[in-house]
């Protein structure tokens, strides 16, 4: 690969933070003056203690015992490179060091070592209006973000109109920024990042400050800036958005590329390394369990077509449910039953044992696994979460009610082969069947065309 066809490349980059630090303020100008006279021998030894490190990347005192305690390694050794025009997701927990990484591609922060090259305009949104100045207005501060970008008034101004409308704050363009609410200040600021051109572009889990159909926007205006050949780094929990828009995925764990590869492999292993979504819970101490007189719940899984527990499911591959319970009495007809939810709480289906074995049959005391199984390419992408219940027929009573028992992650497949085909933009609704469909042709509009 040429180092022209190379956007970003990092080598050995680390983070140190010394944790509890603090300068001394001096209350007196002489003790201030005197202090300047020794900065330099104080900066040096400061420097000396800081970086001072063996070859695990750990800080030594002066008689060479280590101070884990003493700092904080958010970014350790990580190295990669990214090309011109690629859409690289950024993904792991809450202090990974996904934004300390941002940070030091944006030139916010330096590296402690290693060091960084960039080919090409940065512009990053880290955080709710980043660069602005909150005295100026938005219109003024178009203007200041384009030119610290290096661009001239004209290309601003060939630009400006796309980016207000984009923005939807026309009516405050001339208002102060410090008066805008946090999300016309991320609307604002994701569009100034966007329209005026830079070769890369940074953008951090802010997004989820504005609403949903701005996000939408952003994410399909992000998949544009990709398709023109710029390059674009992503941070998001979002897991859909993350498979949807980028083709590579990065994951950090304590600092460290744990992962980086195609973005379903990426995902689906931070999903199975414990930070994800919970694909199976289990009550192992009856006292604890869910219960009532005639029946006990044990557990309740997800399961992949092929068997396995997991909380990231192929969308075009079919999801299993199960419950697995006991039951005490044999004097019931029991019904048990999931209910499936989005993210956004919305009730997504109710799924009632049909097996035509125990339909209108009392069930004899003993243990229950009973499995539901939803069809692959029915499901939409996006977490969903289950609601464990078993109820009893005649009279109608809930044995026992579990909400978010499970959770998992339908990804989707970019293949072409699912019922997204070949478009790769954003699918509404919480369904997406695969459904047959038929075209008849006729050239020139010549012959008889019937029905099939």
């Amino acid at each position: 690969m040429s180092s022209r066809d190379i956007a970003i490349n990092a080598a050995n980059i680390s983070k140190c933070f010394r944790i509890g630090s603090k300068e001394k303020m001096h209350d007196s100008i002489g003790g201030a003056l005197i202090d300047f006279i020794k900065r330099p021998l104080k900066n040096y030894r400061k420097y000396r203690s800081l970086y001072r490190f063996d070859d695990n990347n750990q800080s030594k005192d002066s008689d060479g015992g280590t101070k884990d305690s003493d700092v904080l390694w958010a970014i350790n050794n990580v190295s990669f490179e990214i090309k011109h025009g690629e859409v690289v997701g950024i993904i792991g927990r809450n202090g990974a060091g996904k934004s300390t990484l941002l940070k030091i591609i944006s030139k916010i922060t330096t590296p402690t070592t290693g060091f960084i090259e960039l080919r090409g305009r940065v512009s990053s949104l880290l955080e709710v209006g980043t660069g602005f100045h909150p005295e100026l207005t938005g219109r003024e501060n178009i203007y200041l973000n384009g030119t610290i970008l290096g661009m001239k008034k004209r290309e601003i101004d060939i630009k400006f109109d796309e980016i207000v409308e984009f923005s939807g704050v026309e009516k405050f363009i001339d208002t102060p920024v410090k008066r805008y609410s946090s999300g016309m200040r991320v609307r604002l600021a994701f569009s100034v990042a966007a329209h005026l051109e830079p070769e890369i572009l940074v953008i951090d889990e802010v997004l989820a400050v504005g609403d949903a159909d701005f996000q939408k926007k952003c994410l399909n205006k992000m998949q544009e800036v990709g398709r023109h050949g710029r390059t674009v780094l992503f941070v998001s929990h979002n897991m859909p958005s993350v498979t949807r828009l980028c083709e590579r995925v990065i994951l950090l764990q304590e600092g460290k590329i744990l992962k980086d590869g195609p973005s379903h492999k990426v995902v689906s292993a931070y999903l199975h390394s414990g930070y994800g979504t919970m694909a199976v819970r289990e009550w192992l101490d009856p006292a604890k369990a869910p219960c009532s007189d005639i029946a006990r719940l044990f557990a309740v899984r997800i399961r992949t077509e092929d068997g396995k527990i997991s909380d990231a499911l192929d969308i075009r591959q079919e999801v299993r449910l199960e419950m697995e319970y006991e039951v005490f009495s044999s004097d019931f007809i029991l019904l048990p039953n999931f209910h499936l939810l989005n993210e956004d709480g919305v009730e997504v289906c109710c799924l009632v044992d049909l097996d035509s074995e125990w339909r209108n049959r009392r069930r004899p005391a003993g243990r229950y696994i009973t499995t539901a199984r939803i069809p692959g390419n029915l499901l939409s992408e996006g977490t969903f979460f289950v609601r464990a219940n078993l109820c009893s027929l005649d009279p109608l009573t809930i044995q026992f009610d579990v909400p978010d028992a499970v959770a998992f992650q339908v990804i989707d497949s970019l293949d072409g082969d699912s019922a997204r085909g070949d478009y790769a933009g954003p699918f509404p609704g919480v369904m997406r069947p695969m459904t047959s469909w038929n075209t008849q042709f006729s050239p020139n509009g010549k012959g008889v065309l019937s029905p099939k």
